[in-house]
């Protein structure tokens, strides 16, 4: 007698697929308890010489001759993911402009893949066209206030965002020459790569933030040729901002474009207490903001935004299978144009129920929280005689180093705090100096954990001039 054929796996849509959803979800929720607390801490002890193997073990055979069921696999891989991440909620991971997304926006996430809409055409994704449109409209509204048509699409992030700000001025003026800063981010300079656009011309950043002399040299020089300016509000060095408004007056007066890549300090716009940061990020012909950094969201979550919406008319593409004339014609909406990407998620989905359930208070509390909590640590930094406060924070981002060390010393340290497990802390030159990088990001810190987390520097400091060697 033949095998019956094993049963089909169960699909998550439809009115069956939260049914099959809730069993996996729960076993999914108990390996992300178990793995967090195999770990134990921000991250993985044993750096990579350990992690890779014992995730490998963990894993293997990732495809094996028969399957090991839906339990078994979620269980393994997602606890072996989990025992081995970074975790960015933990309040000692504090390295990257990487946040802890809201459970609820997670939340929102997983109803997105269970859907599956495609957001290169109507008939992929009706409800969410519409939930897009409006939700980019809003933020774009947000940026431009005073703008009858503002616009924004949804893209994976900063680097996404800028490489499209840099296409649309070129669609506008041709191969536009970029000015930035040496503050500004490494995407800028690829976009021009990518593009075939001139290198971008750089001038200097003295103490973090783009010089304003040196603007006006270098649009003075080149005012024969059509010009993009990009600006930073939130550079990933040391979260400093630009000065949007004396540099959008320089912009005005050669006549200049201004892009503001606002990745990181883009949505201070829903703090009365810091939007004044941001003040003339309106002024720019486009704007790049990340709601996955100071906007608690799941990656991705980048918006580039612009003024008036006809600016995103050079996107515009025909597949006949997804945006035919007539469909159009009929009223369908086009969704080519709203991306380079054709198969894209709905990531619109996290972001509205974000804000809805938030709304501005919700979020202004977020932010205030979290900028409140850097203050909070660079006072700390600033009262102890053994560490060196590079500046008070513009946004949430603090440079400190051990009193007199050597840059090796500080590599050292944070290599070892990563090593052991203990702490995740990034990396900043600035001053000619390699300082140590704390980027606040999660509003639940809490000034034990900044205790805990500058007790560790501080042991590791005199353990190390002490002569012992770290493990």
């Amino acid at each position: 007698m033949p095998t019956p054929p094993p049963p089909l796996p169960p699909l998550a849509g439809t009115t069956t697929g939260p049914t099959a959803l809730r069993p996996l979800i729960d076993t999914v929720l108990t390996a992300l308890h178990d793995g967090a607390h195999r770990r134990d801490g921000p991250l993985p002890a044993g750096g990579p010489d350990a992690v890779t193997p014992h995730t490998r073990t963990a894993t293997h055979p990732l495809i094996p001759d028969h399957g090991t069921g839906p339990h078994h696999a979620l269980r393994t891989l997602v606890t072996a993911l989990t025992e081995g991440a970074a975790d960015p909620a933990d309040p000692l991971c504090t390295a990257h402009l990487h946040t802890p997304p809201l459970a609820l926006a997670t939340a929102a996430d997983l109803a997105a893949s269970a859907l599956n809409p495609s957001m290169d055409s109507w008939d992929q994704a009706p409800a969410a066209s519409a939930l897009e449109a409006d939700t980019t409209a809003a933020l774009a509204a947000e940026i431009y206030p005073h703008q009858p048509t503002p616009d924004a699409l949804i893209t994976t992030g900063g680097t996404e965002s800028n490489q499209l700000a840099l296409l649309l001025a070129r669609e506008r003026n041709g191969p536009v020459q970029t000015i930035c800063a040496t503050n500004a981010h490494h995407s800028i300079t690829r976009a021009a790569w990518l593009l075939g656009l001139p290198t971008p011309l750089t001038i200097p950043a003295p103490n973090g933030v783009m010089d304003l002399t040196a603007l006006h040299q270098a649009l003075t020089h080149h005012r024969h040729q059509p010009l993009l300016v990009t600006a930073t509000a939130g550079t990933t060095d040391t979260g400093q901002i630009d000065p949007l408004t004396a540099i959008a007056d320089l912009c005005t007066t050669h006549g200049a474009e201004l892009h503001i890549d606002a990745a990181y300090g883009g949505p201070l716009l829903f703090s009365p207490t810091h939007r004044n940061k941001i003040h003339g990020l309106d002024r720019a012909h486009s704007v790049t903001l990340d709601l996955h950094k100071l906007g608690w969201q799941p990656a991705p979550a980048g918006i580039l935004a612009v003024p008036h919406r006809n600016h995103l008319t050079p996107l515009h593409h025909q597949a006949p299978y997804l945006n035919a004339d007539d469909d159009t014609e009929a009223g369908l909406p086009d969704l080519l144009g709203r991306s380079l990407r054709t198969t894209r998620r709905p990531d619109a989905l996290k972001i509205a129920v974000t804000l809805q359930a938030l709304g501005r208070t919700g979020l202004a509390d977020l932010i205030d929280r979290t900028l409140t909590t850097a203050h909070h640590l660079a006072d700390l930094i600033d009262k102890t005689p053994t560490l060196d406060l590079y500046d008070h924070p513009t946004i949430s981002t603090v440079l400190f180093r051990p009193t007199n060390a050597t840059d090796t010393t500080v590599a050292t340290i944070r290599r070892t705090l990563l090593t052991r497990g203990h702490a995740v802390l990034g990396r900043a030159h600035a001053h000619n100096r390699l300082w140590l990088k704390a980027t606040l990001l999660n509003p639940h810190t809490t000034p034990h954990h900044l205790h805990t987390l500058l007790d560790l520097v501080n042991q590791l400091t005199h353990d190390l001039a002490e002569g012992n060697t770290p493990r």
